[in-house]
């Protein structure tokens, strides 16, 4: 980690440590100390199982377009790449700092960067791609639902969508009209040419031109291997659904009756949405906000809803940002090769 990650990685702990006093402020201890006790450490556990086994199903995803590459890829090397990641989104705005993150674990276990940067890009559509086909089924069982809890925020579901939508839009327009989508790129840099240096608009260029050649290359192979391509997207959905349901485990910890699987379900894939709107890494404070108000119609005690929260937070983020870093301590094995490449 660099000196800036660290700076930032201690800034969102004592974010956190911020925002868990001031909702822990008006709470009353004795009734916390009570909710702590009664909690059924069984479900919670499940919840743990749950958030452990979706990094899981990443890393099985990574082993498994790294074998295509006809590498041994050890398994300890395949979970450290989602665990790293999960650090990295953490503590970078948008979580931009996972990608990058993702690729130098792989090259730090001896992969190729281009072999890498080929199975992180694949990765990258499968992921979107379900995370888009998740928010449309969310949309249509939960969006009424938290738009009469939120209405000031509920446009920022759609909004999300269409950003995801987007990124969804642009990769197929790549994979099957590579020309037309080269010719769009270079017109969308003609209005901001009279604005900035002529250089870094050439820099930018070179830039996005070599990632745009760079993913429409993966995206032959990957038209080419169908096979490969449904599985990994049964992978991943897998291991969104892992994700999403977690909630629901820290829901029937606390002793919620009647609670309904699909609609917790649903409302924490908006509230994820919500959060990847937010520049601040971890999406701290909306976070908090978004799922607090939202779950308080499952929760009416304030207390039982406060202690809700923090276990969601624990599990879903510094979970995740613990298990990075010791991560980032376990020295990598290096790769070998099925075949002679």
């Amino acid at each position: 980690m660099t000196r800036k990650n660290k700076i930032v990685l201690v800034m969102m702990l004592l974010i956190g440590v911020i925002i868990t006093y001031f909702s822990l402020r008006s709470i009353s201890l004795k009734a916390l100390v009570s909710d702590l006790i009664k909690l059924k450490w069984g479900w919670l556990i499940v919840a743990l199982i749950s958030m452990l086994a979706s990094f899981m199903m990443e890393a099985v995803v990574v082993k498994m377009l790294l074998h295509r590459e006809t590498m041994n890829f050890p398994w300890l090397d395949a979970i450290r790449v989602p665990l790293i990641e999960q650090l990295f989104n953490g503590i970078t705005p948008f979580s931009s700092g996972g990608q990058p993150a993702q690729l130098f674990a792989l090259v730090q276990s001896g992969v190729d960067a281009g072999r890498a940067t080929s199975v992180l890009l694949m990765k990258f559509v499968v992921y979107q791609s379900m995370i888009v086909i998740n928010f449309i089924f969310a949309l249509f069982i939960g969006f009424h639902y938290v738009a009469d809890k939120m209405h000031a925020l509920s446009f920022l579901f759609l909004f999300g969508f269409l950003i995801h939508f987007g990124v969804i839009i642009g990769l197929l327009l790549v994979m099957y009209w590579y020309s037309f989508t080269k010719k769009m790129v270079k017109i969308s840099f003609y209005p901001v040419k009279r604005f900035i240096k002529k250089e870094r608009i050439t820099r930018w260029e070179l830039v996005i031109d070599e990632k745009i050649e760079n993913f429409y290359q993966e995206s032959l192979r990957l038209k080419g291997d169908f096979n490969l391509l449904l599985k990994i997207g049964g992978l991943t959905l897998i291991q969104l659904i892992f994700y999403y349901v977690v909630p629901y485990f820290i829901l029937l910890a606390l002793g919620q009756k009647n609670v309904s699987l699909v609609l917790v379900t649903t409302l924490h894939i908006l509230i994820v949405m919500i959060i990847s709107l937010f520049p601040i890494p971890g999406g701290s404070g909306g976070a908090e906000y978004s799922f607090s108000t939202i779950f308080s119609s499952f929760i009416s005690n304030p207390s039982k809803l406060v202690l809700a929260m923090l276990l969601w937070r624990l599990l879903t983020y510094y979970l995740g940002v613990v298990l990075g870093l010791i991560a980032l301590l376990i020295s990598p094995h290096k790769v070998e090769s099925n075949k002679s490449q």
